[in-house]
């Protein structure tokens, strides 16, 4: 008897102690991020093979900001003297650590004369002392008597970024907790177990936190600001929702046994399946982005997969201690007494299956249609990029930087196309560069970072290992889908001449084949994704019938959620677009999300199909899990909305679509559709196994 007592005693001492050793490296996740354009780029793609060449021109690795001053009335010569002090100052301050040779600082002068602009190269190996800089520019520059100024470019985009996922201990953190909190309150009408499942995802965050840390201090994995923002939400999201599931079978298991030590036994020994199968569905899902040829989406498998991996362990070892030490007292006032009868029984979803009991064709078929109406609004997704200066839901320092470069200056000032020819083709890829359409200005680079002065003599280009670069102003803005359609004609023209060897790269380069390659990987990785789940899914259910037809339903969800999103984000919330990884993303979690609760359905159906029947067994498996997990889908879908407090397009569509699609998941799919088309399929959706020839 005493070790009932002991064993889970030890257990939660053993967690606490690995919280006491990981909370240390949990707390500096956000110090290994990687946030630059080099943690996002294909490594095959033309772009890196010109960022590896631009290495030996630079000398450095380098982020190129812009300081945009203007003036409504124009720049008057007050003005401009105020603004050769400033970049004089910025200079003095920062010396070795801005690249290029300062004459590259002379400020510029727009055609107009309404605006100035100064390019200031950083050491692009440290991010975060590139952030601090820039910081220290945008509080030290003069905006007086309406001179206005402001920080742009790659470096002023990245800083802005970097300041935003910053939050992510902070704001996103507590308004996923607070979130949690009352939605499990609301659940348990219990002062008590909130806190305790909240106690154990919190250990799981921690414990994720910590193992990701220390591979990516070692280079093991990289992390992105996005990424860990996901693995926050997905990992208390993930085990909140473990939680739940194990305390529903271990509150139905206390009124039909009067220990509660045999009570969490057998609630443990019917959930362990279906949780580890769940868990495994998401880890291997996720995974599969390890075949992307982005870092970025390479780095989110691994860094999801441990999460949820952290939040299976948590789920099955400590909560179990836990529930088993603390007994009925956790669901003061509503303790479940032994013997009295379940309220699954005579509720809600008691009522939802008694009418998908009566009329299974009309609900499965009513469903489907609903669902085929929002597919219909896949037209309104155009997930073929989004311009990073649109790529915030709120003004920013380098968005108004950008908007002074569209209005006096040609719109890739600062982010110019790269061509990377061989030196004695140079004149001819000159002249073809500059008589392509979208072309502002093309020059060779010359180890100076400005363009000549009128009537001065050309520099010599310089040259490395016979190869010369052209830097090529594009007339749009580096980021916009003119500059990219630019692009295009401009690698196709250089291209197709003989023995110039050229490769055009920068930012609308880099741009581009990351959006080209998002799109080569939604198209290898959705199927490797689905056969993973169903080789999972009939092992788990013995059977093959039943895993396709789940499969059927979440992709029948997922694409109506996509046509949903497009109408959403483009009617109501007016975003630009989407990322060309935003289906990949929303793929991966909903697929796998919304199999999860798929599992935890028929799982419970298949056990009570092998006591009562196929029929009775499947009403009977709706009514008993209807209630806990549609309370874990409120909480996944609220923890994934809570990703919108980051003011980033790409994340807060991310959060729309997984909440969105997890509750029409829960909802529609899982309540209604599922156990409709498994009563209309009969035994038979448990063929080849044994549940298909036998009824008891």
């Amino acid at each position: 008897m005493r070790l009932r007592w002991i064993v889970p005693a030890l257990g939660i001492l053993a967690w606490l102690l690995i919280a006491g050793v990981m909370s240390g490296p949990s707390s500096k996740t956000a110090d290994v991020q990687q946030n630059d354009n080099a943690a996002f780029l294909p490594k095959t793609a033309e772009a890196t093979e010109v960022l590896e060449l631009n290495k030996k021109f630079m000398d450095s690795d380098v982020v190129p900001a812009l300081l945009i001053y203007g003036r409504d009335g124009g720049l008057t010569d007050a003005d401009k003297s105020t603004i050769k002090s400033q970049v004089d100052k910025i200079s003095a301050e920062f010396g070795d650590t801005l690249a290029g040779d300062p004459i590259s600082r002379t400020p510029i002068v727009s055609k107009d004369g309404k605006a100035a602009q100064v390019l200031l190269l950083f050491n692009g190996t440290d991010s975060k002392k590139n952030v601090e800089h820039i910081e220290w520019i945008r509080a030290n520059i003069g905006t007086a008597d309406g001179l206005k100024a402001h920080v742009g470019g790659l470096g002023g985009i990245l800083t802005d970024l970097m300041k935003v996922f910053e939050s992510i201990d902070g704001t996103l953190l507590l308004v996923t907790v607070g979130v949690i909190l009352l939605i499990l309150l609301a659940v348990y009408r219990s002062p008590l177990l909130p806190f305790v499942v909240l106690f154990c995802a919190g250990l799981a965050y921690v414990l994720a936190n910590g193992v990701i840390y220390l591979l990516a201090r070692e280079d093991v994995i990289d992390v992105s600001g996005q990424s860990q923002a996901i693995l926050n939400v997905l990992v208390l999201g993930a085990a909140t929702d473990y939680a739940m599931l194990l305390v529903s079978r271990f509150r139905e298991e206390l009124r039909g046994h009067q220990s509660r030590f045999d009570a969490i036994k057998i609630a443990l020994r019917a959930s362990f399946e279906p949780i580890v199968a769940s868990g495994a569905t998401v880890i291997l899902g996720l995974l599969c982005l390890l075949f992307s040829d982005l870092s970025s989406n390479k780095g989110l498998g691994p860094v999801g997969a441990i999460g949820i991996a952290a939040s299976l362990l948590v789920s099955l070892t400590l909560l179990p201690a836990i529930l088993a030490l603390c007994g009925r007292v956790l669901f003061w006032p509503f303790r479940p007494a032994f013997g009295s009868e379940p309220a699954e029984t005579k509720g809600l979803w008691a009522k939802v299956a008694g009418l998908v009991g009566k009329r299974p064709r009309i609900v499965w078929v009513g469903t489907t249609l609903i669902l085929l109406a929002g597919v219909l609004g896949l037209s309104k997704l155009d997930a073929d990029g989004i311009p990073q200066t649109d790529s915030f839901t709120k003004q920013t320092d380098s968005v108004s930087a950008q908007e002074l470069i569209n209005a006096h200056f040609a719109g890739g000032t600062g982010n110019p196309a790269e061509v990377m020819v061989k030196q004695e083709k140079l004149a001819v890829v000159l002249e073809t560069v500059k008589g392509i359409k979208g072309v502002d200005s093309a020059v060779p680079y010359t180890g100076v970072f400005m363009p000549p002065m009128p009537g001065a003599p050309l520099p010599q280009p310089k040259v490395v290992d016979g190869i010369v670069r052209i830097d090529a102003t594009l007339t749009d803005k580096a980021d916009s889908k003119e500059a990219t359609e630019t692009l295009k004609r401009l690698r196709t023209a250089v291209h197709a001449i003989p023995g110039a060897d050229a490769k055009v790269g920068g930012f609308t380069a880099i741009n581009y084949d990351v959006q080209t390659t998002s799109q080569r990987d939604r198209t290898l990785i959705i199927p490797i994704v689905l056969g993973v789940i169903f080789l999972i899914l009939m092992l788990l259910l013995r059977s093959i019938i039943a895993p396709l037809l789940l499969i059927a339903t979440v992709v029948l969800s997922y694409l109506a959620t996509l046509g949903i999103s497009g109408f959403v984000f483009t009617d109501v919330l007016g975003f630009p677009g989407a990322d060309s990884s935003f289906p990949l993303f929303a793929f991966v979690f909903l697929v796998a999300l919304g199999v999860d609760y798929n599992i935890f359905l028929m799982t419970r159906v298949r056990e009570e199909a092998g006591k009562i029947g196929h029929r009775a067994g499947t009403l009977k498996g709706l009514a008993v899990t209807g209630g806990v997990i549609t309370s874990a889908g409120i909480v996944l879908a609220a923890t994934f909305a809570a990703l919108a407090v980051l003011p980033v397009v790409f994340v807060a569509e991310v959060a729309f679509a997984v909440a969105f699609g997890v509750l029409l998941d829960t909802l529609l799919v899982r309540s209604l559709l599922v156990p409709a088309l498994s009563l209309e399929a009969g035994r038979f959706v448990w063929w080849p196994g044994k549940l298909r020839r036998t009824e008891p």
